[in-house]
């Protein structure tokens, strides 16, 4: 893989939006979360975007390069580090747990409608991989979103499965008993890789998924390539594509065509069951989107997006 721009770079294609430390409590523990804005203030409470990961992905891998972007069209952009993941709290770290973050991102909504210099009528969701299949279930259970951006989602865990074939489900059945062992012992978890080399035992084995993750990997990162083998199961039987229907709001499906990690005909399927759906897809794999040209592709749809929801028009 080419050497790719780091999200530091990305940012400073944007020198009139500025970033702000900001952290919010989920359940009585704090969640570290950067806050986009443009520099030029108003009077006037703005929309806001709220951005967090996929599969134990943190906030510094290439989710700065997104928020700095729609910050720049005027939409404020708040990314956060889930609890037990990158810079926020919580123990054990890479504690990888579908309801834990459905809570944060319940409550990273909860921050922003709070914020003054927020318009709590204007909050939107952003999310990738496996966070895009949580900014569905989100929305779906919370009509104050106004909308959503869901990009080459994890939408069904059970279509998922046959990927990893016998060998590798044995492996991932062998990683959640231990993992629950060393539960009941109060031991702590019991890890596996999050991405490896085709043929390796990894919850991601794609050709292009150890190259992906480490292409978007800034130096100083705090992403570690570990994950607990309690979530196989929970991930295994998450399955956001059957909330899809009770959306309220507009959603972006961002889709690649070639996308082997979560799958092209999953997202289409559910982006057919979504009420209103805008879906858009893209020539690539699964971590096409966050590099190059495509991204640029990509990231100007997706603000044009959030744009036309979110911001009044001209005059």
């Amino acid at each position: 893989m080419n050497p790719r721009p780091t999200p530091v770079e990305a940012g400073r294609s944007c020198p009139d939006v500025r970033r702000e430390d900001v952290s919010f409590t989920s359940r009585g523990q704090r969640c570290a979360a950067w806050l986009y804005r443009r520099r030029a203030e108003t009077l006037t409470p703005a929309p806001c975007v709220v951005l967090a990961h996929g599969w134990s992905g943190v906030r510094e891998q290439r989710l700065d390069a997104f928020a700095a972007r729609f910050a720049a069209a005027g939409i404020a952009a708040l990314v956060f580090d889930y609890r037990h993941f990158g810079a926020s709290e919580g123990e054990p770290r890479q504690l990888l747990d579908i309801d834990s973050q459905l809570d944060d991102w319940d409550s990273a909504v909860a921050y922003v409608c709070t914020r003054p210099d927020i318009d709590p009528g204007r909050v939107a969701l952003w999310g990738t991989s496996l966070s895009g299949g949580l900014v569905l279930t989100t929305a779906a259970r919370d009509r104050r979103v106004a909308a959503v951006v869901s990009q080459v989602p994890y939408v069904d865990g059970l279509t998922n499965l046959p990927r990893l074939g016998p060998a590798g489900l044995g492996r991932m059945a062998v990683a959640y008993l231990r993992d629950r062992y060393a539960q009941l012992r109060h031991r702590p978890p019991h890890m596996f890789p999050v991405v490896g080399p085709p043929g390796s035992f990894a919850a991601m084995t794609s050709p292009d998924a150890e190259a992906g993750y480490h292409a978007m990997d800034p130096p100083g990162s705090t992403w570690r390539n570990e994950t607990p083998g309690r979530v196989a199961l929970q991930a295994a039987l998450y399955r956001p594509t059957r909330t899809v229907a009770k959306i309220a709001c507009p959603v972006f499906f961002a889709i690649a065509d070639h996308d082997v990690v979560t799958f092209t005909r999953s997202a289409q399927k559910a982006a057919a069951r979504t009420p209103d759906a805008e879906v858009h897809v893209y020539p690539g794999g699964h971590f096409d989107p966050y590099f190059d040209a495509l991204f640029e592709r990509v990231v100007a749809d997706e603000t044009d997006f959030l744009v036309r929801h979110l911001l009044p028009p001209a005059g």
